[in-house]
């Protein structure tokens, strides 16, 4: 190789040169820069979208930090035990067991539920009454539209 750059006139190894050269630059920026740019443009957009994640969070927990807070003194609420047996039975579901629990904790059992009326319940628990819904484990029923549920219910802060 070396001895057919040699036989070459100066005019055509200096354009080789300089085409070797270009051609250097050509497969550095496409083996290298291209790939690193590309990367750093999709890290900047998750970024992106990860703060608009957590400024979502952050409205949602200043939001539930002040339902909570609206809900009253602990000095102010009612009875557990009795605050979830008038809200059952508002929103007709079947209570099978209701066993407090030695944290001041209530655990409620439902079978047979509508699915539709449970949820409504529990939203209404949480950020209407201020309780805070500890465990919550769903199963089907065996009716389309009906469920099982286990739920553990503690006082709000």
């Amino acid at each position: 190789m070396q001895a057919w750059f040699a036989r070459l006139n100066q005019r055509e190894q200096l354009s080789l040169l300089a085409l070797s050269a270009v051609v250097g630059c050509y497969l550095l920026w496409l083996l290298l820069w291209s790939p690193v740019a590309a990367m750093r443009d999709r890290m900047a957009e998750q970024n992106s979208a990860t703060a608009a994640a957590l400024v979502r969070v952050d409205s949602l927990v200043a939001e539930l930090l002040q339902a909570r807070a609206s809900a009253g003194p602990d000095g102010q609420r009612s009875n557990l035990t009795a605050v979830v047996n008038q809200s059952t039975a508002r929103f007709g579901l079947p209570v099978n067991r209701l066993q407090p629990g030695s944290r001041g904790d209530l655990q409620v059992r439902l079978e047979n539920a509508r699915f539709a009326d449970l949820v409504a319940w529990l939203h209404q628990l949480e950020l209407v009454e201020g309780l805070l819904l500890e465990e919550v484990a769903i199963t089907q029923a065996g009716t389309a539209g009906f469920v099982n549920a286990t739920i553990r219910i503690g006082q709000g802060s």
